[in-house]
């Protein structure tokens, strides 16, 4: 019942920036990283919870056991293992991660994102002669993106809910994020970093397009 009411409520978690609705590999590992945890407290809690009713309304239930072994069983045996479970799966999913949802390729494309307080700048360094574009990334669909993210003032936080996880932009140095649309369409970003005042306007589209569109849309959009 719980868990179904969870579902429910978490249907209502749409959106552009919802991380619930994937639309490439890394947001979908994400995504399913999210309900596996969410599935397994929900059954340790049911089963704490069962344990305390029957305790509550079954005569004698339980107390033939020890007090000392309660404490073991259900404070030690019981939850390590599950957490044991559940860490290894999110380290295989961080892998899966860091190769961008899927196996390595040498098709890579590059985006470099200069974050300044309060707008994101996008270059596009496999793209000669593109300048770069201001709070909006073209990226082409179908295919790896690497973004090198690095910040000119304060730290920031370049997510795309949709496309892939977080990753901080250091004043000084420069991080990588690998994702990937499965199709064309309009994504949202922001920071999702306090970095004053102007942080909750720090927002960003992403376009996608079919690959052969991709480098006359860059060069469309800043000749307009």
């Amino acid at each position: 019942m719980a868990i179904m009411a969870a579902i429910g409520i978490a249907g209502g978690c749409t959106g552009d920036l919802s991380a619930l609705e994937p639309a490439g590999p890394s947001a979908n590992s994400i995504a399913r990283l999210w309900w596996v945890m969410l599935t397994a407290s929900f059954l340790l809690f049911s089963l704490v919870i069962g344990l305390f009713l029957a305790a509550v309304f079954v005569p004698g239930f339980g107390r033939r056991i020890a007090a000392e072994s309660w404490i073991v069983g259900g404070g030690i045996a019981l939850p390590l293992p599950i957490l044991f479970v559940l860490t290894l799966y999110a380290f295989w999913q961080g892998e899966h991660l860091l190769r961008g949802g899927g196996s390595l390729s040498p098709d890579i494309v590059r985006i470099e994102a200069l974050a300044t307080r309060w707008n994101w700048q996008f270059g596009y360094p496999d793209l000669p002669g593109a300048p770069p574009t201001l709070g909006t990334l073209h990226i082409p669909a179908g295919r790896t993106v690497e973004i090198a993210v690095t910040s000119e003032d304060v730290i920031h936080s370049l997510w795309i809910p949709r496309l892939g996880g977080k990753i901080d932009a250091v004043p000084g140095h420069t991080t990588y994020l690998r994702l990937r649309a499965d199709t064309p369409g309009r994504y949202g970003g922001q920071c999702s970093e306090y970095c004053g005042t102007g942080h909750a306007g720090m927002r960003f589209e992403v376009f996608a397009h079919a690959p052969e569109d991709y480098p006359a849309a860059v060069d469309h959009q800043e000749r307009q």
